[in-house]
């Protein structure tokens, strides 16, 4: 059976559509989830689904916990709402097995600071009608690595930024588990 890695750093829903979905297909398994944030709400969704969760300082986010990663060898290390920067060693150690979901269509908004509410409400902002997510192989830039897979959704003139989020929270919902397993077929 193949292994998963995720680093989240937020609410679960990705973390938790990704451990459910394994569950049932039953050809890879979240073997662990890595989290920078001890009050995330991942951490309750993982124990609730029997993951194990490695709560992480920045300190041992430099050394330890790499190390760790090297040892389980996963298949594949998802980030799902992570929001720190993967150092190079890591992309080194896990070249082409390191995968973000971006709540956007990149190039568009990405980049340092772009996550979340920011994405949101800069698309809102910015009158589009259009956005989605993008699924891509974490490099040494934020939001810069290869794009894997992109779903888009339009968006209506009287669209706020919180339906913005719901509609882009459907796709990854709908895609990202989906395009994870794809990625390990292949492996």
């Amino acid at each position: 059976m193949k292994t998963i890695v995720v680093f989240a750093s937020g609410s679960g829903t990705n973390a938790t559509k990704i451990i459910t979905y394994f569950d049932t297909v039953k050809t890879a398994a979240v073997i662990r989830i890595y989290c920078n944030n001890p009050n995330a709400g991942v951490i309750d969704l993982a124990a609730r689904l029997g993951v194990s969760t490695r709560v992480f300082n920045r300190l041992e986010y430099q050394q330890e916990i790499l190390e760790e990663l090297l040892s389980a060898k996963p298949n594949l290390i998802v980030l799902a709402g992570f929001l720190w920067k993967i150092p190079k060693s890591y992309i080194e150690a896990f070249p082409n097995k390191i995968i973000n979901i971006h709540p956007a269509l990149l190039p568009k908004y990405g980049g340092k600071g772009m996550y979340g509410q920011h994405v949101f409400d800069a698309i809102v902002s910015n009158n589009e009608t259009e956005t989605g997510i993008t699924i891509h192989y974490v490099n040494e830039h934020y939001d810069e690595g290869t794009v894997i897979f992109q779903a888009n959704t339009a968006i209506a003139k009287t669209d706020c930024a919180a339906e913005v989020a719901a509609k882009t929270h459907q796709l990854e919902h709908a895609h990202f588990a989906l395009q994870i397993h794809q990625l390990l077929d292949l492996q």
